[in-house]
Protein backbone atom coordinates (compact mmCIF):
# COMPACT_ATOMS: atom_id res chain seq x y z
CA UNK A 1 0.00 0.00 0.00
CA UNK A 2 1.58 3.53 -0.96
CA UNK A 3 1.50 6.74 1.11
CA UNK A 4 -1.51 7.84 -1.28
CA UNK A 5 -3.78 5.22 -0.65
CA UNK A 6 -4.14 5.48 2.87
CA UNK A 7 -6.99 7.64 3.79
CA UNK A 8 -5.53 8.34 7.08
CA UNK A 9 -2.69 10.54 5.62
CA UNK A 10 -4.49 13.03 4.25
CA UNK A 11 -2.78 16.14 6.58
CA UNK A 12 -2.83 19.75 5.23
CA UNK A 13 1.10 18.65 4.62
CA UNK A 14 0.06 15.86 2.10
CA UNK A 15 -2.45 18.41 0.54
CA UNK A 16 0.18 20.70 -0.32
CA UNK A 17 2.20 17.91 -1.45
CA UNK A 18 -0.61 16.15 -3.62
CA UNK A 19 -0.77 20.40 -5.29
CA UNK A 20 2.86 20.96 -5.41
CA UNK A 21 3.02 17.97 -7.39
CA UNK A 22 0.54 18.05 -9.66
CA UNK A 23 1.18 21.53 -10.45
CA UNK A 24 5.02 20.39 -11.24
CA UNK A 25 3.62 17.50 -13.63
CA UNK A 26 1.02 19.63 -15.52
CA UNK A 27 3.66 21.98 -15.64
CA UNK A 28 6.49 19.20 -17.27
CA UNK A 29 3.68 17.80 -19.70
CA UNK A 30 3.42 21.56 -20.77
CA UNK A 31 7.12 21.54 -21.72
CA UNK A 32 7.26 18.13 -23.07
CA UNK A 33 4.49 19.44 -25.93
CA UNK A 34 6.14 21.88 -26.20
CA UNK A 35 9.28 20.95 -27.10
CA UNK A 36 7.75 18.10 -29.20
CA UNK A 37 5.23 20.54 -30.93
CA UNK A 38 9.02 22.57 -32.17
CA UNK A 39 10.57 19.51 -33.44
CA UNK A 40 7.86 17.55 -34.57
CA UNK A 41 8.53 15.81 -38.07
CA UNK A 42 4.62 15.95 -39.36
CA UNK A 43 1.86 18.25 -39.43
CA UNK A 44 -0.49 15.39 -38.57
CA UNK A 45 2.07 15.06 -35.29
CA UNK A 46 2.01 18.71 -34.11
CA UNK A 47 -1.96 18.56 -34.81
CA UNK A 48 -1.91 15.71 -32.17
CA UNK A 49 0.51 17.39 -29.62
CA UNK A 50 -0.99 20.74 -29.82
CA UNK A 51 -4.45 19.06 -28.81
CA UNK A 52 -3.09 17.14 -25.92
CA UNK A 53 -1.10 20.74 -24.95
CA UNK A 54 -4.68 22.29 -25.02
CA UNK A 55 -5.47 19.53 -21.85
CA UNK A 56 -2.14 20.24 -19.81
CA UNK A 57 -2.20 24.08 -20.21
CA UNK A 58 -6.32 24.27 -18.77
CA UNK A 59 -4.25 21.43 -15.96
CA UNK A 60 -1.53 23.86 -15.10
CA UNK A 61 -4.14 26.72 -14.98
CA UNK A 62 -6.44 24.98 -12.49
CA UNK A 63 -3.41 24.06 -10.43
CA UNK A 64 -1.99 27.27 -10.65
CA UNK A 65 -5.39 28.22 -9.42
CA UNK A 66 -5.45 25.54 -6.60
CA UNK A 67 -1.81 26.82 -5.69
CA UNK A 68 -2.67 30.51 -4.88
CA UNK A 69 -6.16 29.40 -3.25
CA UNK A 70 -4.72 27.23 -1.23
CA UNK A 71 -1.20 29.06 -0.21
CA UNK A 72 0.67 26.48 -1.26
CA UNK A 73 4.31 27.20 -2.91
CA UNK A 74 4.54 25.51 -6.19
CA UNK A 75 7.77 22.92 -6.59
CA UNK A 76 11.64 24.38 -6.10
CA UNK A 77 12.42 22.53 -9.41
CA UNK A 78 9.93 24.27 -11.50
CA UNK A 79 13.43 25.51 -13.41
CA UNK A 80 14.29 21.89 -13.82
CA UNK A 81 11.44 20.55 -15.31
CA UNK A 82 10.91 23.84 -17.60
CA UNK A 83 14.35 22.48 -19.01
CA UNK A 84 13.80 18.25 -18.80
CA UNK A 85 10.51 18.97 -19.89
CA UNK A 86 11.53 20.51 -23.09
CA UNK A 87 14.61 18.01 -23.80
CA UNK A 88 12.40 14.95 -23.19
CA UNK A 89 9.88 16.26 -25.68
CA UNK A 90 12.32 17.57 -28.18
CA UNK A 91 14.80 14.56 -28.26
CA UNK A 92 11.36 12.40 -29.03
CA UNK A 93 10.29 13.75 -31.25
CA UNK A 94 13.37 13.82 -32.89
CA UNK A 95 13.36 10.49 -32.85
CA UNK A 96 10.56 10.35 -34.81
CA UNK A 97 6.50 10.14 -34.29
CA UNK A 98 6.58 6.88 -32.66
CA UNK A 99 9.02 8.00 -29.86
CA UNK A 100 7.01 11.07 -29.03
CA UNK A 101 4.14 9.03 -28.76
CA UNK A 102 5.85 6.04 -26.80
CA UNK A 103 6.80 9.09 -24.70
CA UNK A 104 3.20 10.32 -23.97
CA UNK A 105 2.48 6.66 -23.35
CA UNK A 106 5.26 6.40 -20.76
CA UNK A 107 4.23 9.85 -18.82
CA UNK A 108 0.55 9.24 -18.86
CA UNK A 109 0.97 5.65 -17.61
CA UNK A 110 2.85 6.73 -14.51
CA UNK A 111 0.49 10.03 -13.80
CA UNK A 112 -2.68 7.71 -14.59
CA UNK A 113 -1.19 5.24 -11.36
CA UNK A 114 -0.36 8.63 -9.83
CA UNK A 115 -3.54 10.10 -9.76
CA UNK A 116 -5.46 7.08 -9.00
CA UNK A 117 -2.97 6.73 -5.83
CA UNK A 118 -4.29 10.51 -5.15
CA UNK A 119 -7.99 9.63 -5.77
CA UNK A 120 -8.08 6.54 -3.18
CA UNK A 121 -6.64 9.49 -0.42
CA UNK A 122 -8.53 12.31 -1.95
CA UNK A 123 -11.99 10.08 -1.40
CA UNK A 124 -14.07 11.55 1.12
CA UNK A 125 -11.89 14.29 2.61
CA UNK A 126 -11.95 16.99 -0.60
CA UNK A 127 -14.44 16.15 -2.93
CA UNK A 128 -13.83 18.89 -5.28
CA UNK A 129 -10.58 18.15 -5.72
CA UNK A 130 -10.81 14.50 -6.35
CA UNK A 131 -13.55 15.62 -9.17
CA UNK A 132 -10.89 17.76 -10.66
CA UNK A 133 -7.98 15.26 -10.71
CA UNK A 134 -10.62 12.11 -11.77
CA UNK A 135 -11.37 14.67 -14.74
CA UNK A 136 -7.50 15.12 -15.68
CA UNK A 137 -7.10 11.70 -15.04
CA UNK A 138 -9.58 10.75 -17.60
CA UNK A 139 -8.02 13.16 -19.92
CA UNK A 140 -4.79 12.38 -19.35
CA UNK A 141 -5.71 8.45 -20.30
CA UNK A 142 -7.28 9.28 -23.66
CA UNK A 143 -3.50 11.13 -24.06
CA UNK A 144 -2.22 7.60 -22.84
CA UNK A 145 -4.73 5.61 -25.13
CA UNK A 146 -4.48 8.24 -28.36
CA UNK A 147 -0.67 7.12 -28.50
CA UNK A 148 -0.82 3.78 -28.42
CA UNK A 149 -3.45 4.19 -30.91
CA UNK A 150 -0.90 6.23 -32.91
CA UNK A 151 1.43 3.37 -32.97
CA UNK A 152 3.85 4.37 -29.11
CA UNK A 153 4.87 0.64 -29.35
CA UNK A 154 7.18 1.05 -32.93
CA UNK A 155 9.65 3.27 -30.92
CA UNK A 156 13.09 2.58 -31.41
CA UNK A 157 13.76 0.35 -28.12
CA UNK A 158 10.05 0.90 -26.96
CA UNK A 159 10.68 -1.01 -23.70
CA UNK A 160 13.89 0.87 -23.16
CA UNK A 161 12.38 4.28 -23.73
CA UNK A 162 9.10 3.88 -22.14
CA UNK A 163 11.16 2.35 -18.97
CA UNK A 164 13.20 5.19 -18.51
CA UNK A 165 11.05 7.82 -19.00
CA UNK A 166 8.66 6.20 -16.81
CA UNK A 167 11.35 6.09 -14.11
CA UNK A 168 11.93 9.61 -15.00
CA UNK A 169 8.49 10.38 -14.11
CA UNK A 170 8.61 8.34 -10.80
CA UNK A 171 11.39 10.37 -9.73
CA UNK A 172 10.29 13.60 -10.91
CA UNK A 173 7.02 12.78 -8.68
CA UNK A 174 8.77 11.95 -5.39
CA UNK A 175 11.29 15.41 -5.63
CA UNK A 176 8.28 17.09 -6.69
CA UNK A 177 5.92 16.08 -3.42
CA UNK A 178 8.75 17.48 -1.43
CA UNK A 179 10.61 20.14 -2.26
Amino acid sequence: MTAFSRTSDLTAPRLAEMLRVNHAGEYGAVRIYAGQQRFARSTRQRALVAEMATHEQAHLASFNQLLADRRVRPSLLLPLWHVAGYGLGAVTALMGDAAAMACTEAVETVIEEHYSNQLATLRGHDDALAATIEQFKEEEVAHKDLASAEGAANAPAYPVLTGLIKLGSRVAIKLSEKL
